[in-house]
């Protein structure tokens, strides 16, 4: 049907409550991004059932600054399918007061899928250091990152303890059990652990200096709560709580016991900022869009 259209947005949102993905159907009350991305989507009255497949699953409390989704769009025929601007518009002013916004929209193959054809997605974890307390982080930080009462951390360990998880090995020891343990392979592929510095969102504007730390992760795929248990790891490592070789035993152990209780990083500190695609996989054929010219007279990039 050349009414019907495969779409891919970006989007942005705050923590969530619930999560990226739909709330189980037993939650009456409770929504996730999805939950609200589909409702905003069915309020352009598509002659389909809209169902969304979000590209990372994150949990709940975690930040998104770009996270993707594809969706299948279908118009009546003697409608031309919506223009990427257009849509964009329209699914933010559909979401309101919600803090989810479409950042960017574009028209896909068929077989395209946000979540399978996805080749890296990078997470960033943001730390403030020397906080006793919430309140005393600036407005624009509170639940946006990790504040530690720590006033240093020992840097140059972190990066020689994150220098070990980069590579292609066996993370149980830094999955959390889930429904789907026995399911998915352990094997994952980091090609990115970083311990840099950072800076708060308004650190020009703000009357003290904050010291900022960010540990940056990319990956094609990550396990269940891998990066806040990497996190944590290293976080453990700079406090002076496990050593380097302590760290390097856990990840051989590949056991989620053998990880340490209690040093878990808050989700609240966590980002997902990027996920990248190969330009081949999102272009349409000449011919896909010779035809939908055709049948609609309308084209868009």
């Amino acid at each position: 049907d050349k009414g019907k259209v495969r779409r891919q947005s970006r989007c942005s949102y705050d923590q969530n409550e619930r999560g990226a993905v739909k709330a189980p159907s037993n939650q009456l009350g409770w929504k996730g991004v999805q939950d609200h991305l589909e409702d905003a989507i069915g309020k352009l009255k598509p002659l389909n059932t809209v169902s969304l497949s979000v590209s990372s699953r994150t949990d709940t409390g975690v930040n998104a600054l770009s996270n993707s989704a594809h969706f299948d769009l279908q118009r009546r025929k003697d409608k031309p399918p919506f223009t990427a601007e257009i849509l964009v518009e329209a699914l933010n002013f559909n979401l309101g007061a919600e803090q989810i916004r479409i950042t960017r929209a574009h028209r896909v193959p068929d077989d395209f899928h946000a979540r399978f054809r996805a080749q890296s997605r990078t997470y960033v974890y943001r730390i403030a250091l020397g906080i006793s307390h919430n309140s005393k982080l600036p407005l624009t930080e509170s639940d946006l990152c990790w504040n530690l009462r720590d006033k240093k951390l020992d840097v140059g360990a972190m990066r020689e303890a994150a220098a070990l998880l980069v590579g292609t090995q066996d993370f149980s020891s830094f999955r959390a059990v889930s429904s789907d343990i026995h399911i998915i392979s352990p094997l994952k592929t980091l090609d990115v652990a970083t311990v840099e510095p950072g800076s708060s969102f308004v650190s020009a504007h703000f009357h003290r200096e904050i010291p900022f730390w960010e540990l940056t992760f990319t990956a094609r795929s990550f396990l269940y709560k891998q990066v806040r248990r990497m996190t944590g790891a290293l976080v453990a490592v700079g406090r002076g709580q496990l050593s380097v070789p302590q760290l390097q035993g856990i990840l051989e152990a590949r056991d989620s016991l053998s990880y340490p209780r209690g040093i878990v990083a808050p989700a609240r500190g966590l980002f997902l900022t990027r996920v990248d695609y190969k330009e081949t996989d999102m272009q349409l054929s000449q011919q896909t869009s010779e035809e939908q010219f055709t049948s609609n007279g309308n084209s868009e990039d």
